[in-house]
């Protein structure tokens, strides 16, 4: 079987070098000379074997601690015809109600139970309600301060998008957040389309309410299923991103499930995971070399 193997480090400190590729090229019994997709940052190493599992430990073992995400796959379907992926902590650095609760001096509160979300360790939904509660009063002013002032772009999504996009590739945006941020978010990167939560609101502040049914775990595997069936697609030309335990279910369902600098039992379940590379890594995953890039 054809197998390639991907070198990846993130673009701000270049790990993968000459001797690293020549080494693992050797390591893998490759004959062909490995094709460098960004000098310093990526490269593809092809390969006959039958045990993709195995060469992924070969490598990681070569590699030791160095910065360097390893991913290794079959040659065939590698370009994607369908992203689907997570917003918070995944496309922007934040989570959103996070920040919204900093507004009201709540941060501490409800990220903790954030975090026990995404980790798996309490049920999404409640979790959700409850911390939804908690935002009670606050005006829908502080959306746009939120917005304006403390949500940023995780480096490399827009690229991802932007040069699936000029691929032929359908992109989505499906979050567990809220649909203030998702509209704007996917707008700067360049979504096809974003489905979110939406936060009640009465006489200019937030009720505390969440609209039911809330988009969870279950509901970002059924948008995939759709999408998959609406663009006549297979699931093998398929790629999921996400951090958290509600992303799992579109991961584990996805062609190539990728865990995004995530939570432990995210990064155990996904087919492959980014620990060092930004979000371009997803790019060379598919075999795109840095001049493919749409930089726009």
């Amino acid at each position: 079987m054809s197998l390639v193997a991907t070198l990846v480090s993130t673009p701000t400190a270049p790990a993968v070098g000459e001797d690293l590729v020549q080494r693992a090229a050797e390591a893998l019994g490759s004959d062909s000379p490995p094709t460098i997709l960004n000098p310093g940052i990526a490269a593809d190493i092809l390969f006959q074997g039958e045990n993709a599992s195995a060469a992924d430990t070969k490598l990681r073992e070569l590699i030791g601690s160095a910065p360097v995400d390893v991913f290794v796959q079959s040659q065939e379907n590698r370009r994607k015809k369908l992203l689907i992926a997570d917003m918070d902590s995944t496309m922007i650095r934040q989570e959103c109600i996070d920040e919204l609760a900093a507004e009201l001096g709540l941060k501490d509160k409800i990220s903790e139970i954030t975090e026990r979300a995404m980790r798996g360790e309490i049920d999404f939904e409640p979790a959700l309600r409850e911390r939804v509660g908690l935002l009670k009063g606050l005006p829908l002013s502080a959306i746009d301060s939120v917005l304006s002032n403390r949500i940023t772009l995780m480096p490399g999504g827009r690229t991802l998008v932007q040069t699936m996009k000029a691929n032929g590739a359908y992109c989505a945006l499906v979050s567990g957040g809220f649909t203030h941020f998702t509209g704007t978010v996917a707008a700067m990167i360049g979504f096809d389309e974003n489905q979110a939560n939406i936060l009640l609101e009465d006489d200019g502040k937030l009720s505390g309410k969440v609209a039911e049914p809330i988009l969870g775990r279950d509901a970002k595997r059924v948008r995939l299923e759709a999408l998959v069936a609406e663009k006549g697609l297979g699931f093998d030309e398929t790629i999921a991103v996400g951090d958290g335990a509600n992303d799992l279910a579109m991961i584990e369902r996805s062609g190539a499930g990728m865990a995004y600098r995530a939570k432990p039992a995210v990064a155990e379940a996904a087919d492959f995971r980014i620990d060092h590379g930004d979000l371009t890594a997803l790019l060379y995953f598919q075999g795109y070399a840095e001049t493919d890039f749409i930089l726009s």
